[in-house]
């Protein structure tokens, strides 16, 4: 039988399905057996075998109740499942969830935080058309921005200040319909109690501190955390030392950007179709 080699050392997915194949052979099962003890078909065991579906927490469970290996499959699947982000993300998601305030600057696309549905719904699919994720991880995605948002809603929500270069209202994602109830949503953002809103213009040109997303936190604490990326890595920090110029530059930043009321003017003229 010709049998796809895996090397565990190729991704996380890969390494998953190493150990599912194995510990299945060491105890003399078929993929049909197997799926029938948790609840899957054998074709899906096999397509979690050789990498072609990324586990899910429900089959991670599973394997680990199957298996008996406490919560082996399910740390294995956390991390499987982390590939669809950049590096340092997951862990910035976890702060963001408990900040006091959240200043974030971005380009070219809404910020998950004030992402639709439907925008984040194509933003993700056309990811998996490019072949970059996989339809597991573009759900993953879609998933993320539900939970972030979610977060906000907290007792005590955090203070959110938000600039966004206008290249993210220029830009269409998904159809008509969707740019339209995407900036219906960032009207509605700038009109919480707890929100700043503010768009960089284009004619800001060089004036314009950043040219790439970022995200700073302000912690209950006070302490500062911050997160930057560029198309290939993300990259976390702690320090204050490198975190506090960026806040110096984010404070620049709202200075030479339009004011809120100007900001939304500029989103109501785009809502009507009008340059």
């Amino acid at each position: 039988m010709n049998r796809k080699q895996l090397n565990p050392e190729d991704s996380p997915v890969a390494a998953f399905g190493e150990r599912l194949r194995r510990l299945r052979d060491e105890r003399g099962w078929t993929q049909d057996e197997l799926g029938e003890i948790m609840g899957y078909s054998g074709t899906h065991i096999s397509a979690a075998e050789t990498g072609r579906r990324s586990p899910t927490p429900r089959f991670a469970n599973r394997a680990d109740r199957a298996f008996g290996t406490g919560d082996m499959f399910e740390r294995h699947a956390r991390t499987a499942r982390d590939t669809a982000l950049l590096e340092g993300f997951p862990e910035y998601v976890g702060h963001e969830a408990r900040a006091a305030e959240i200043r974030l600057y971005e380009v070219g696309v809404m910020p998950g935080l004030l992402q639709t549905p439907e925008y984040a719904t194509a933003l993700a699919e056309s990811a998996v058309k490019r072949g970059a994720i996989t339809p597991d991880q573009a759900l993953q995605r879609v998933e993320l921005v539900a939970q972030r948002q979610a977060s906000l809603l907290r007792p005590n929500p955090p203070l959110v200040l938000v600039v966004l270069d206008e290249s993210c209202l220029r830009r269409p994602v998904g159809g008509p319909g969707t740019m339209n109830a995407q900036l219906d949503r960032l009207l509605e953002f700038a009109d919480l109690p707890n929100t700043v809103f503010q768009i960089a213009p284009f004619t800001m040109g060089a004036r314009r501190p950043f040219d790439l997303p970022l995200y700073i936190l302000t912690m209950p604490d006070r302490s500062l955390v911050s997160y930057a990326e560029s198309a290939q890595q993300g990259h976390l920090e702690r320090e204050s030392t490198f975190v506090l110029p960026l806040l110096t530059a984010y404070h620049q930043l709202q200075a030479e950007s339009d004011s809120q009321s100007a900001s939304v003017a500029m989103i109501e003229q785009l809502r009507k179709g009008t340059p």
